[in-house]
C-alpha cells in the first residue's frame, strides 16, 4: 500500500491512497490482540486542492485511536502538540515522562 497524492496536488491519487487505507484497514483491525492500540495520524495537514505552493497547508493532524478494550466514543478534542501522541505512548509503555506534551492516557483507557 502506497500513500502519494497530497504534496503533487494530485487529487486522485490522493483519493486512491485514502481508499486503499480504508480498504486495508478493516482486516488490520480484525489482526490486532486485545491490549493493541492502533493510532492513526500524519506528520502535518496538506490540502491537495490548494494550488499556490505544494509546502504544508493549515489543516489540523487527524489523531483516531482504537483498541479492542479501549473506552468508545472519546472525543480528545483539538490537541495542543502532536507531541501529545508520543507523550501518550509513553505513558501507555510506563516510559519516562518527555519534555513536551500531555498523556491522553486516562481519557481513552
Amino acid at each position: 500500500m502506497t500513500c502519494f497524492g497530497g504534496h503533487r496536488r494530485d487529487v486522485e491519487a490522493y483519493a486512491k491512497s485514502l481508499k486503499d487505507f480504508d480498504d486495508f484497514l478493516p482486516k488490520f483491525m480484525e489482526n490486532l490482540l486485545d491490549d493493541d492500540i492502533l493510532i492513526i495520524t500524519a506528520d502535518h495537514g496538506c490540502d491537495p486542492t490548494y494550488k499556490l505552493h505544494t509546502d504544508h497547508t493549515r489543516e489540523y493532524v487527524p489523531v483516531l485511536i482504537y483498541g479492542k478494550t479501549l473506552k468508545k466514543d472519546v472525543n480528545l478534542g483539538i490537541r495542543n502538540t502532536l507531541s501529545d501522541i508520543a507523550q501518550t505512548i509513553a505513558d501507555v509503555f510506563k516510559l519516562q515522562k518527555m519534555k513536551n506534551g500531555a498523556s491522553f492516557k486516562s481519557s481513552i483507557i
